[in-house]
C-alpha cells in the first residue's frame, strides 16, 4: 500500500533527528521509502493556535510503501517517536520526533486509534506544501487534489535555509 507520512520536530537537533527518523523508517520490515520532500520550517501550532514562543519545527513528507496494515504501521511509527525521545504529555506539545501517517492509499477509517486520512491534513500547510513537493498530483481523498488545498488556506511555511545552501 502507497501511504504518506508526514514528519516534524521542533526539540533538540531537528535537521539530525528528522534525518535518522528516515533512516530507522527504511528498516521497518515490510516499509520502502519512495521519496523524500525537503525540509520546511513552520511556526508551532497548538490547541489555542499558532504559538510564536515555542520552538519552531522541521517539517517533511515521506512517501512509503507498505505491506502491512495501517495500525501497524502506526505501531512501527510511534516506536520510532519513542525511540527518538518523543514524550506524549501535553496535546500537541514541543517534540523531538512527531510521525503522522497523512494517507494510506485510499483508505478511509476513524477508531479510536487511527483516522485515515489525517482529519487535520487539509488545513495544515506545513502538511501540504511538503506533500505536494514529493507528488505535484497528490490527492488528499475525500477532500481533493493537495495544490487547492494549499492554495487555499495559504502557506506561512517555508523552505528551510541550511537545506537551500546545501542544494
Amino acid at each position: 500500500m502507497d501511504a504518506v507520512l508526514s514528519l516534524g520536530s521542533n526539540l533538540g537537533d531537528r535537521e539530525a533527528t528528522l534525518e535518522a527518523a528516515v533512516r530507522d523508517l527504511g528498516k521497518v520490515p515490510g516499509l520502502s521509502v519512495t521519496g523524500v520532500s525537503p525540509l520546511y520550517e513552520s511556526a508551532a501550532v497548538k490547541p489555542d493556535g499558532v504559538d510564536e514562543d515555542a520552538p519552531r519545527y522541521l517539517n517533511l513528507a515521506v512517501g512509503i510503501r507498505f505491506t502491512g496494515d495501517a495500525l501497524t504501521l502506526l505501531d512501527a511509527v510511534n516506536t520510532i517517536e519513542n525511540e527518538h525521545g518523543r514524550v506524549r504529555s501535553e496535546r500537541w506539545g514541543d517534540r523531538t520526533l512527531d510521525i503522522d501517517v497523512v494517507v494510506f492509499g485510499a483508505l478511509e477509517q476513524a477508531d479510536a486509534r487511527l483516522t485515515l486520512p489525517h482529519p487535520r491534513a487539509a488545513d495544515r500547510d506545513f502538511v501540504l506544501a511538503p506533500w505536494l513537493d514529493l507528488d505535484p498530483d497528490a490527492v488528499l481523498p475525500g477532500r481533493g487534489p493537495v495544490s487547492g488545498l494549499l492554495a487555499a488556506i495559504g502557506s506561512t511555511v517555508r523552505r528551510y535555509p541550511a537545506q537551500e545552501a546545501s542544494r
